[in-house]
């Protein structure tokens, strides 16, 4: 059975071809299995985009967690 961690990359996968065709990327920094929080790191146009609060928040966020319910909040480091 697949880790937690191989879990979260297989979903951060299928949203990165999205993130990549808006000049940006993300990248799976560290998962906290104790308290169910995701660390990732968005790179290019990501990185400075007024707008990434709410893709983190509101796509990649609510993705994970539909697809891993012990996953409580993903944040940027």
């Amino acid at each position: 059975m697949p880790t937690l961690k191989e879990r979260v990359e297989k979903v951060l996968e299928k949203i990165r071809p999205y993130i990549q065709s808006d000049g940006g990327d993300i990248s799976l920094v560290d998962v906290h299995e104790d308290t169910g929080i995701v660390e990732v790191s968005l790179h290019g146009a990501c990185g400075t985009c007024p707008s990434s609060t709410a893709t983190l928040k509101g796509g990649v966020e609510r993705m994970v967690r539909q697809e891993i319910p012990e996953i409580k909040e993903v944040v940027t480091v």
